[in-house]
């Protein structure tokens, strides 16, 4: 186990602050990992121990040093090429946006002593979000490879044009190892309790070697590679989990050709973390993420020390000065123990705390000078490094003070080569993915990320080669198409302004007008060797130059850049095609990668076991794996049922194989989405185009998985219901069928695309049937119930059932929907078919066929809503069911050639009755007005409507061959007072004016019958007056509800004149001149009402004449355009012309033969009757209508105030 406890526990979030007279800079420091075991004290070496000599323990490993006493050569200052890298993967959260510098505690070093310093720099820089990663570029180390390989020959070429001439490989001098070794043999002694240089016992060596596998590396790592590449790959392979087996580092194993990382000599290490340490160091506002192997004892005033060991003649520089308060503050050492030695030979020891390196003889420095270094060349940096997934090289030659930023990847592209010649290019791609797939899984905490996860892939994917990483390839593109959310509209607050901002994909950009370096004054530029011809060719090159490495001591030189922002161009589009139409490119091409990863796996050549598989990339990749599993897995559990590859040549369980799944469903989501909205549009065309490509991209998942997740199935059942609602709406708009035909043929190249990806898998036919455009209505019912009825089965399935309430009672609604619809189209044709009959004699096979079918959709639908206790959709159903039980009735009535129909047979009363029954049901259903006011009114209009056909049909089709006329007589007048029960008249709606006139009707058909009854009844004296009650009653409110209409003059001109003959009838039976004149009075009353109805027949006359004509403009069927029968009307005239004459004679006539003598307004009102008579007995017969409507009018006149009869509708 590796210790990951701080030797400093107690100081490890405490902040340190170094006060320095006016001097105060802020300093923090927390150990995120610790390799090292607790701090030991150190040996106090006894005065003239010489160091030339060996320890008995030197080059043994050590638990306190690590394998550093390996090697002669000891601690190394020697960065790893990709030693940032390493800690970005291990700390992944904190890149991109916390941390602002990841790199080994060296490049910070050597950086921050650039003004102090004339060694030459040379680092790469890499721009990963807000973090900035710093390797050491070894020029030398890197040439020494191009000339063995090639690789890198254009940067060769480009450093001897323009930087360093005669470049030749610097050879270190023998001092330089001699220190090395002193170093190395005092830190032994060191660490050696006793402080003498006693042998080890054998015994112990093991223990040691022990004790370093277990506390892991704490030393640099040694010159001359321990193990053999085989032996390494071996024990890489051996560690490399069961799960990871799919990990993109086998996958890369296979590819021979990959360009490997330096793994020759020193470097051999690959993209590990071997820091012994990694810190988070916060130097005043600049977060660092630093590696460091810099070793720390116990002993001292404090609980840790570090040990340093000096050459008594040579005192103590600047630069060594800086590098101790650094390395100190960085690990968060407070104090500092040095021992001095003259060749060789330890003099003294001396501890000076931290806090006072900067002020030590010979090597005085200012702390805020330093901090100003730092906070100028980090805002350098982000300012000038824009572009993720580009490798830009901060150059300094030795001796100068010019300091140059070059981008190595637009040098690369000039210079024509593969984008893979560029070693950091997989690292960097590989980081780029990672810190995004950290985002990513974190993604619904903060979806502010978006356009950060979206930059950072699309840069990933720009720096990898398809062929050879189709893995991170596609997972890429799968995590950009999952960053358009397709279930809900984008959120306006997430991410504010910046998702819309502008900028492009691959670059940040200063939020301020940041100054131009190469605009800045110049300091005094010492150019050292480099002549000015040199000069300006190189500037050309850089990106960006600091002139004089003086400017980095001024304060706030660069502050301007300092506080830099990436802006991320995200696009949060409102409109959801679009958004569909960014997630399919990108499924487009992650299927693509996909697929050719499939076509070159089954073609590669059997690998050669004498060449070295390279795992350089194994430590990132496996990590980069473990994220796309995770992806996936959110996508629901896989299980490898499958043993046999699928169509194209997956292997069931590879990645390809769990990769596209994830791609086929998000494909299916998107088109669902655009079917959606398309149908939103009434685009139902389009929307079946889109329901059809969603259902084959789930045909392939099906093709691919063989098990189908709980969720699939749900997203399943919602396309299939989707595709049943397009295929109802196509039937209900058949009209539109040339243009929806147009929309569904139409397809983009995208689209065409995806289908042929879907085709290595599956034949995409098992859903046609549910998504082709018919052209028979009855059959895209037919299919739109099919697809209703396979989502129910889907949601009722074991799986499924208890995640789908919801969708279920919604799918139960549209099946319930689709049945009443079947059912009302099949309705429709049976009433079709009545019309077409010319001569009913019996019911045809095929009508009682259709009733059936419609019966059972209805039936079926009932159930459907009642399922889910749907009352308002059960009644309506219910009422559909009684309209098809009266077309049903309606259909058994006989009509004979001449087009009379015979008598109201039992076959219609009992369909009648079943309607009835029907519309009774409806109501309970609803229990209520005023839970469905609408459906309630509805049901209520039918059954009365019900009722009064039925009571008409027995009263003017009296089955007299079976029934009593007292029966049926009962029978009518107990179905017609059903009927005006459900007449409302008292509701205001559309319907009142109808209900009104129903029952106006109803009351004039039952005193008509109260009226043939009393004519035709002999004997029963008491039934025959009840009879001419009834009669009075029923007209006076016939008339009255007539009066209120203003729309019926026919109907009221012929209830008054039926009334009239009924007082005629009622007179001829009686015998006394007195009550024969009062009967008389009490007619001519009602006939003087008459005029209310003249009135508005001559109004609609009025308006129907045209302006040069003297009669109206009539239809064929001499009706007016407001809908007056002027027929009715003339025949009416003919009834009421004698009507009026008869009872003006009787009256005359009974007035005259009156024994007592007429007082004078007797006399008056005689001469009025015979004034009348005598012009109505001259009227014209044959004069125009309007002419003859205005002498009635007149005539009618006359007489109402004589008769003082001025109530209307009054009654005797």
């Amino acid at each position: 186990s590796v210790y990951h406890q701080c030797y400093h526990c107690l100081r490890v979030s405490k902040e340190l602050e170094m006060c320095l007279g006016n001097n105060e800079i802020k300093s923090r420091a927390v150990v995120k990992y610790s390799a090292a075991p607790p701090p030991t004290t150190y040996a106090l070496l006894q005065e003239k121990t010489d160091l030339k000599l060996p320890p008995a323990n030197w080059l043994r490993e050590s638990p306190q040093l690590g394998p550093a006493g390996s090697t002669v050569l000891g601690s190394s200052s020697k960065s790893k090429p990709f030693s940032s890298f390493g800690m970005a993967y291990d700390f992944i959260d904190s890149i991109g946006d916390d941390v602002d510098v990841v790199s080994d505690s060296e490049n910070i070093k050597k950086l921050l002593k650039i003004p102090y310093s004339k060694s030459h720099v040379s680092m790469a820089v890499h721009r990963v979000g807000r973090t900035l990663l710093l390797d050491e570029l070894d020029i030398q180390e890197l040439f020494m490879r191009s000339s063995q390989t090639g690789d890198w020959t254009w940067l060769k070429e480009f450093y001897q044009r323009l930087i360093d001439q005669k470049w030749q490989r610097k050879k270190k001098s023998k001092e330089h190892w001699y220190q090395k070794a002193i170093l190395s043999k005092f830190l032994y002694y060191s660490i050696n309790g006793d402080g003498a240089a006693e042998p080890v016992p054998d015994s112990d060596n093991t223990d040691e070697g022990c004790g370093a596998e277990e506390f892991g590396p704490s030393w640099p790592a040694t010159f001359t590679s321990t193990a053999s590449d085989s032996e390494e790959s071996a024990s890489l392979q051996e560690g490399v989990p069961m799960d990871s087996k799919y990990a993109l580092g086998q996958v890369a194993s296979k590819e021979q050709n990959l360009t490997t990382l330096f793994n020759e000599g020193e470097n051999s290490q690959g993209l590990r973390n071997d820091f012994v340490r990694n810190i988070l160091w916060t130097f005043e506002d600049i977060h660092m993420l630093v590696g460091s192997n810099m070793p720390i004892f116990g002993g001292g005033r404090y609980p840790a020390v570090s040990l340093r060991l000096r050459d008594n003649n040579k005192p103590i520089n600047i630069l060594t000065g800086i590098d101790y308060w650094l390395d100190n503050l960085m690990c968060n050492v407070p104090e500092l123990v040095m021992c001095f030695h003259v060749n060789g030979i330890v003099q003294k020891y001396e501890m000076i705390k931290t806090e006072d390196i900067p002020d030590l003889e010979n090597s005085t420095f200012s702390t805020r000078v330093v901090k100003d270094i730092a906070q100028n060349i980090l805002s350098f940096l982000k300012s000038n490094c824009t572009k993720e997934g580009h490798t830009y090289w901060l150059f300094k030659a030795s001796g100068s003070d010019i300091v140059k930023l070059y981008d190595l990847t637009t040098l690369c592209e000039e210079a024509a080569e593969e984008k893979c010649q560029n070693p950091f290019t997989l690292p960097v791609a590989v980081l780029l993915y990672k810190v995004a797939s950290n985002m990513m899984l974190k993604k619904s905490q903060n979806r502010k990320h978006y356009g950060t996860i979206r930059t950072l892939l699309l840069n990933c994917v720009k720096l990898l080669d398809q062929d050879r990483h189709p893995q991170i390839i596609a997972s890429a593109h799968y995590m950009l198409a999952e960053l358009f959310q397709l279930d809900e509209p984008p959120e306006e607050g997430a991410g504010g302004e910046s998702l819309r901002a502008g900028g492009s994909e691959d670059s940040y950009s200063d939020e301020d007008d940041e100054e131009d370096p190469e605009d800045l004054p110049e300091d005094s530029d010492e150019n050292g060797s480099f002549s000015t011809t040199l000069d300006s060719q190189d500037d050309s090159k850089a990106v960006a130059i600091i002139k004089s490495v003086g400017e980095l001591s001024v304060p706030e030189k660069y502050k301007s850049t300092h506080q830099i922002r990436p802006i991320y161009a995200f696009p949060v589009s409102q409109d959801k095609e679009e958004r569909c139409r960014h997630v399919l490119s990108y499924v487009l091409k992650g299927l693509k990668a996909v697929d050719g990863s499939i076509k070159k796996e089954s073609d590669l050549p059997a690998a050669d076991p004498n060449t070295p598989i390279p795992l350089k990339y194994e430590d990132g990749s496996k990590a980069v794996e473990k994220g796309i599993a995770l992806l996936l897995d959110r996508a629901g559990p896989f299980q490898e049922d499958r043993k046999h590859p699928t169509r194209s040549g997956m292997i069931p369980g590879s990645w390809q194989h769990r990769m596209k799944l994830q791609l086929f469903f998000k494909a299916s989501k998107a088109y669902y989405v655009l079917s959606d909205a398309a149908t939103n549009l009434l685009k139902y065309g389009r929307a079946l185009r889109y329901i059809k490509l969603a259902l084959q991209c789930h045909d392939a998942y099906c093709s691919v998985s063989s098990t189908l997740h709980s969720r699939v199935l749900l997203f399943h059942s919602q396309c299939l219901s989707l595709c049943g609602d397009i295929q109802l709406m196509l039937a209900q708009n058949a009209s539109n069928r040339a243009a929806y035909l147009e929309e569904y043929s139409y397809q983009t190249r995208e689209d065409q695309e995806v289908l042929h990806s879907l085709h290595r898998e599956s034949s995409c036919q098992a859903f046609n049937m549910a998504s082709d455009l018919a052209t028979d209505p009855e059959y895209q019912l037919f299919v739109s119930s099919k697809c209703y009825e396979a989502a129910y089965e889907l949601l009722t399935s074991g799986v499924v059932k208890e995640h789908g309430p919801e969708q279920l009672a919604q799918v139960l609604k549209r099946l319930g929907n689709i049945r009443n619809e079947i059912g009302v189209f099949y309705m429709n044709q049976a009433a079709a078919m009545q019309t077409e009959k010319e001569v009913k004699k019996s019911v045809s096979i095929a009508e009682q066929e259709i009733w059936k079918k419609s019966f059972s959709c209805f039936e079926k639908g009932m159930k459907d809503f009642e399922a889910i206790e749907d009352s308002t959709n059960t009644s309506l159903l219910l009422c559909n069911t009684g309209r098809l039980m009266r077309i049903c009735a309606q259909a058994h009535c006989a009509t004979s050639a001449d087009l009379s129909r015979g008598e109201f047979s039992p076959e219609e009363s009992l369909y009648y009755n079943k309607a009835i029954d029907y519309y009774l049901r409806a109501m309970r259903s609803l229990a209520t007005r005023g839970n469905h006011p609408a459906v309630w009114d509805s049901v209520n209009w039918e059954l009365s409507t019900t009722y009064f056909t039925l009571a008409t049909l027995l009263q003017d089709y009296a089955p007299l061959s079976r029934k009593a006329q007292e029966q049926i007589e009962r029978e009518v007048t107990e179905a017609m007072l059903k009927s005006l029960k459900y007449c409302d008249l008292q509701t205001e709606s559309a319907r009142q004016p109808l209900y009104q006139y129903r029952a106006a009707t109803i009351h004039h058909r039952l005193a008509s019958m109260y009226h043939s009854c009393f004519r035709n009844q002999v004997g029963d004296e008491h039934l025959r007056k009840q009879h001419r009650s009834l009669a009075e009653l029923h007209y006076s409110k016939a008339v009255l509800l007539f009066l209120s209409l203003k729309d019926a003059p026919c109907e009221l001109l012929r209830t008054l004149l039926e009334r009239v003959a009924f007082a005629e009838f009622t007179m001829a039976g009686q015998s006394s001149s007195g009550a024969k004149l009062k009967t008389l009075t009490g007619a001519l009353d009602i006939l003087t009402d008459t005029r209310h109805a003249f009135l508005l027949i001559h109004k609609e006359l009025k308006e129907t004449y045209k302006p040069d004509s003297v009669t109206p403009a009539l239809g064929a069927d001499g009706t007016t355009s407001s809908g007056l029968n002027t027929i009715e009307v003339m025949k009416l005239i003919g009834v009421f012309e004698p009507s009026f004459s008869f009872l003006l004679l009787q009256l005359v006539k009974l007035m005259t033969a009156m024994k007592r003598k007429p007082s004078n307004k007797d006399e008056e009102l005689l001469k009025t009757y015979k004034n009348v008579y005598s012009k109505i007995l001259r009227a014209e017969k044959t004069a125009p209508l309007l002419s003859r409507i205005e002498l009635f009018l007149d005539l009618l006149q006359q007489l109402t105030p004589k008769t003082g009869s001025g109530d209307l509708g009054a009654s005797s």
